[in-house]
């Protein structure tokens, strides 16, 4: 862990004035430290002289406006310095949401949501201290000993010397602690990320594991989970307290050795009296700014170990160019209708990290404007990641696929993305009302659009028996719908977007016969410039579909199915 990341300080030029501003404060109390020392040396050394207190009126009213000066620019480089941390968190937050969300489902689902959660919330929170304390405070570390060194070699040169040899033990040893805080840190973040993850998996599936009989086993693994997320943080405090000690005890022994050489001086009468209370008035405010950097970067590593795991997820690249090269052309976001351009798939290979074989093996296919594909195969042939190709969530190893005359990777991902709609095999509903939900990708969309895209789906009945019909408000992930009901609202959703290209993951997973029917029929209804590509695992889709698609092991099996369309696959679909 730097002592300032240069990433998290790029992040926070949004907070560049707050930071300046707070910086500035700093410096000006540097500068009212030196007017304190000195006001309050002539003071005591006008009093122990025998001065009135009519003489000592003028400097007693200076030395309380510094002291409420330095006061004033101590809290307000603090609110400074919070208001510019709350700036780049707000940024940073923005960020690492639109990069998981360009990176798409394929990434997230090796990452643990939990940590992501914990990141955003908890995690970057922990950037406070950062900001508010621990940047200004290593300010004042460098200009602070410098400015009151600067002042004690003006006034005596030996105690200036001495100073300045002993000001680098602090830093030394607060770089020899801090070797030991970095790893000390990350485990903690890391058994913290565990500790969300886990939980959330564990609240996800309760009723699972309540079903199944395995609740206490799992407040066992929470238990341990906690207990060594406990120890961590005891040791990592151990730690910080440990080199507050040392620090201390570095900084005490060398402002006793400025305290005594400048006492014996003082007693042989080689220093005045005003001289030697500046110079012992002075010199702890060497050492503090040091002692204090070195508290605040203990207090801050939680939040910039955080910090520099966002930064790892926002240097994640997302699949396909999404930016200009140097010098080269940026991407294209118009000239692209899928109403009149075929995509063509030209020997596309894709394969995972750490997968046996490709989950695709030199696939070749064209799908044409206003077409019905229905793609099949057994579990593991490749279907959802011909669908995760066309939806950009991963890029091919090898070969490319071109829409109209363009390379895919050439066109502007929102543009792209603006042509699809899609309904995955677990679609994800959010808290608020169902026409909200059913309204996500087309949000200015009328009421009577909403209920007619509901009626194809086969949602209406359900949603208008209901007291407040779609002004329903669903809980989180509307757990108290059924399977069936939510794949029927994720399908109203997908018929009101009105994308060229429809893709459609096992729309029937959760449906029964029936419905499974009603929606066959309502798939055969669309217009007849919309293409629909449907992935299914049986064969009830296929009889007397438009065209039929066979994956095995990633390869295409029958490239070509019986002509007809859709429309005739909904008497094949079982009642």
């Amino acid at each position: 862990m730097r002592a300032v990341d240069p990433r998290l300080l790029r992040h926070a030029r949004a907070a560049q004035g707050f930071l300046v501003f707070a910086i500035g404060l700093g410096i000006a109390g540097a500068a009212l430290i030196l007017a304190q020392a000195a006001l309050l040396a002539h003071a005591l050394a006008a009093a122990v002289r025998g001065g009135g207190t009519d003489a000592l009126q003028g400097t007693l009213l200076a030395l309380l406006a510094v002291v409420a000066a330095r006061a004033a620019a101590a809290w307000g480089g603090e609110v400074v310095a919070l208001r510019a941390a709350a700036t780049v968190k707000s940024q940073l937050r923005r960020a690492l949401a639109d990069r998981v969300m360009r990176l798409g489902p394929a990434w997230l689902a090796g990452q643990q949501t939990g940590e992501i959660a914990a990141l955003a919330t908890r995690g970057l929170d922990g950037l406070d201290v950062y900001f508010a304390r621990y940047l200004p405070q290593l300010v004042l570390a460098v200009v602070v000993p410098v400015a009151v060194l600067a002042r004690v070699a003006a006034a005596d040169w030996i105690s200036a010397l001495v100073i300045a040899i002993t000001l680098p033990l602090i830093p030394a040893f607060a770089v020899l602690v801090g070797w030991h805080t970095k790893a000390s840190t990350r485990r903690q973040w890391r058994l913290l990320a565990r500790l969300a993850g886990h939980f959330l998996d564990v609240v996800e599936g309760l009723p699972t594991l309540k079903v199944f009989g395995r609740a206490k086993a799992q407040e066992k693994v929470i238990r341990q989970v906690t207990d060594a997320y406990r120890g961590a943080t005891m040791a990592t405090l151990r730690v910080a307290f440990l080199s507050a000690l040392v620090l201390e005890l570095a900084a005490a022994v060398a402002t006793a050795l400025v305290a005594v050489e400048v006492g014996l001086r003082l007693l042989y009468g080689h220093m005045d009296y005003e001289t030697a209370l500046l110079v012992l008035l002075l010199t702890p405010e060497a050492y503090l700014p040091l002692r204090a950097v070195g508290a605040q970067f203990h207090a801050s590593m939680e939040g910039a170990a955080a910090a520099d795991r966002v930064l790892e997820i926002l240097d994640t690249q997302p699949p396909g160019p999404s930016e200009a090269a140097p010098g080269g052309p940026g991407p294209r976001g118009t000239g692209v209708d899928l109403r009149s351009d075929e995509i063509r798939l030209n020997t596309v290979t894709v394969a995972y990290p750490g997968g046996r074989q490709p989950a695709l093996d030199q696939l070749s296919l064209v799908i044409r404007p206003g077409e019905r594909i229905v793609v099949t195969g057994p579990s593991g042939a490749g279907k959802s990641t011909m669908l995760a190709l066309l939806l950009r969530f991963v890029q091919p190893t090898a070969g490319t696929i071109a829409v109209g005359d363009t390379d895919l990777t050439e066109l502007e991902l929102r543009a792209w993305r603006a042509q699809i709609a899609w309904v995955p095999q677990r679609p994800h509903l959010f808290a608020g009302s169902v026409a909200r939900n059913i309204a996500l990708g087309q949000p200015g969309a009328s009421r009577t659009a909403i209920q007619r895209a509901a009626d194809l789906a086969g949602a209406a009945e359900f949603i208008e028996a209901w007291p407040a019909g779609y002004d329903t408000v669903l809980g989180e992930q509307a757990l108290q719908l059924s399977s069936g009901q939510r794949q029927k609202i994720a399908l109203a959703r997908a018929f009101l977007r009105d994308a060229p290209l429809l893709l459609l993951d096992e729309p029937a997973a959760h449906l029964d016969p029936v419905s499974a029917h009603q929606i066959a029929g309502s798939i055969a209804a669309l217009p007849g410039d919309r293409t629909v590509v449907l992935v299914t695992h049986g064969p009830s889709w296929t009889d007397g579909a438009g065209r039929v698609v066979c994956l095995h092991g990633g390869k295409l099996q029958t490239p070509a199915g019986s002509a007809g369309a859709v429309a005739r696959s909904a008497a094949a679909v079982p009642r």
